[in-house]
């Protein structure tokens, strides 16, 4: 009776005011909630509605993300043939891209006689949001030759396409026109362009734009934190953390997040509990990344148990939440429990297993290889071909098998499973390979895969260094210094090692034979100390770990002198009795340092946590967590 009523009104009604005597009602149903009787007041309107009545409903579609009545606006719009406004193309396009229409918004905005810059920077950051980073950087260009002018708000949307090498240079000329128009100064497109640049790697650019900002907040600060993290700049990341902190920086869970990473790569246990605590007492709201990077932080540390306690008890769990447990579980040599995690996951159906998951040294095949279960692995390949998991293998889980089969030992069955693969191998495919050559003294694929490498990569020092290991394991002297020359030659230069351990708040380092720590003289007589009382335990040292033509007195010596050893050392003269001594490494553990901790733990009766490149090593009373497999 009611809109009966309103009809016989509308009809005896030819005031030019009966416009706006029907659009309250549509702006106030709108406003209530009651979407579905705006639409039917706009049925009954037909062309009458208007400007203020479609802006009305559209933001009410838009506010609910209602796909089916936004259409019904839509298609009413183009029944009454009403041309609407810049405004209401825009919102209608805004409306599309928040409802995942990426293609209707595209048509929306192609199809307007006039574009003004909040339909482009829509349409762009629409695409940038959902990961079209080409599609994104296209609708910048067309507005460039359009002579459409970007405002500080285009170009910090845009800036978040320009990934990966393409983009970085786009992103270079983007960078041309902000100093142009004078944008650089504006907050959010200077946290833009730090950003792009260290996600691409360029930190110190990143670094420059940074500090030459008139202000910063907390997403510029985070910003820069999170692309020394990501670059594996951890001490630069810890200290840029402290100094903004210091410079009353009130930070976010991202900026924990970017935090947290930085602590798991220099495995400062005791700082990730710090900021784990600052993170409770400021009620900051505990989102799956933060959450992720915690895990990430306690297992990388040596805290396995605490880690799995915070996984089991996150309310939900990405694909990343399953991942950094199985990491934490495979780098600590946990392969059945890795195997374990890995089925709990595929049982709850609730988060899919992902081509992470599955990596080597990311997932489950590193745990199949660092846990004796080679042939679980090779059945969760097949697997993986016979499309069981919904992900087929790419080159990265080829070289997860070579590394697994390597590690193994089966060399020739690791050599000829590269011959089969679909396509080319990697120079990662072939490292794999190479590297175990070296540690079953392979020689001969050894030579023939190190000798691909290096016409293959002939900057990487890595290479080089396994070749030359590899012949000195042999006694082939010759051929060492070959190789060696050719570095030089090619002016080739390996990363030093180093090791390093936390006393008081500050990180120790050693190299091998340091001769720089303030307390190196108490260093070496109390390493000279624990070398008698090693060798009555039955510590040998194991010299083919010395890749040097010298006699065997000089390479004991030069054994001595590792950096673990010098580390584990120090920890010995600055800890208590029965305190655990955790000592961390930026290359892989020899044979004989490993040996060393081993009986090391024995005779003084304490727990080691030795973590390289690769993996963890715990030692209890002379019983190391890898089962002596790594």
């Amino acid at each position: 009776m009611f809109n009966f009523m309103r009809l016989i009104h509308r009809s005896f009604s030819s005031s030019p005011n009966s416009v706006l005597q029907t659009f309250l009602p549509i702006s106030q149903l709108c406003s209530n909630g009651r979407l579905q009787e705006a639409l039917l007041e706009m049925a009954m309107l037909g062309p009458e509605i208007g400007f203020h009545g479609y802006d009305a409903l559209l933001n009410a579609c838009l506010d609910k993300r209602a796909l089916r009545e936004g259409q019904r606006v839509h298609a009413h719009m183009i029944k009454t043939r009403y041309l609407p406004a810049t405004y209401l193309r825009t919102r209608l396009l805004i409306f599309y891209g928040k409802c995942d229409c990426l293609e209707d918004a595209r048509k929306v905005l192609d199809e307007m006689p006039e574009k003004n810059v909040v339909s482009w920077t829509a349409m762009i950051s629409r695409y940038s949001q959902t990961g079209h980073s080409s599609e994104a950087l296209s609708v910048f260009a067309e507005m460039m030759r359009s002579d459409g002018k970007p405002n500080e708000f285009t170009f910090a949307t845009v800036l978040t396409s320009c990934i990966r090498a393409s983009g970085l240079a786009l992103g270079k000329q983007i960078h041309g026109l902000i100093v142009k128009w004078n944008y650089d100064s504006h907050i959010f497109v200077g946290s833009s362009l730090l950003d792009m640049y260290a996600k691409a790697g360029q930190i110190e650019e990143a670094r420059e734009i940074f500090e030459c900002l008139p202000e910063r907040d907390v997403v510029s600060c985070t910003a820069i934190i999170a692309g020394y993290a990501q670059l594996g700049l951890d001490e630069e990341a810890l200290e840029m953390f402290q100094r903004l902190q210091s410079e009353g920086m009130s930070p976010n869970y991202v900026t924990y997040a970017s935090l947290l990473t930085a602590l798991s790569g220099l495995a400062l246990l005791d700082h990730g509990k710090q900021a784990h605590c600052h993170v409770l007492r400021r009620e900051l709201p505990f989102y799956a990344v933060l959450q992720n990077s915690l895990i990430d932080m306690y297992s990388k540390c040596g805290n396995l148990s605490y880690s799995r306690r915070l996984f089991d008890n996150m309310p939900e769990r990405t694909a990343i939440s399953w991942n950094a447990m199985l990491v934490g579980y495979s780098k600590h040599g946990l392969g059945r429990e890795v195997l374990e995690l890995f089925r709990l996951m595929r049982d709850e159906k609730r988060v899919k297993p992902d081509a992470v998951t599955l990596l080597a040294g990311f997932g489950v095949l590193s745990g199949c290889s660092h846990g004796r279960m080679e042939d679980t692995g090779l059945n969760i390949f097949d697997g993986m071909i016979a499309g069981e998991y919904g992900i087929k293998p790419d080159t990265e889980h080829y070289g997860c098998i070579v590394d697994m089969l390597g590690r193994a030992g089966r060399i020739d069955e690791a050599f000829e499973f590269i011959k089969r693969m679909p396509s080319k191998p990697t120079a990662g495919v072939l490292g794999s390979l190479l590297g175990a050559c070296r540690v079953h003294l392979s020689v001969d694929i050894g030579e023939s895969v190190g000798r691909r490498l290096i016409e293959t990569e002939p900057e990487n020092a890595g290479n080089y260094v396994i070749l030359s290991n590899l012949y000195a394991s042999a006694g082939r002297w010759e051929d060492v210094n070959n190789v060696r020359a050719m570095m030089m030659q090619k002016a080739v230069t390996k990363e030093p090692g180093r090791s390093w351990i936390q006393h008081e708040q500050t990180l120790h380092y050693f190299h091998a034979n340091d001769r720089t720590h303030p307390r190196r003289e108490e260093v070496l007589a109390k390493m000279k100390e624990i070398s008698i009382k090693m060798k009555q335990a039955g510590y040998v040292p194991d010299l083919s770990c010395v890749l040097y033509d010298v006699d065997e007195e000089q390479k004991e010596k030069m054994l001595l002198g590792h950096s673990e050893k010098l580390a584990l050392t120090f920890g010995l003269i600055t800890t208590g009795e029965g305190i655990p001594i955790r000592v961390f490494k930026n290359l892989r553990i020899c044979v004989d340092c490993h040996n060393f901790a081993k009986i090391f733990s024995k005779v003084f009766e304490r727990e080691v946590s030795l973590r390289d490149k690769n993996r963890f090593h715990q030692i209890v009373k002379g019983i190391c967590s890898c089962g002596d497999y790594w």
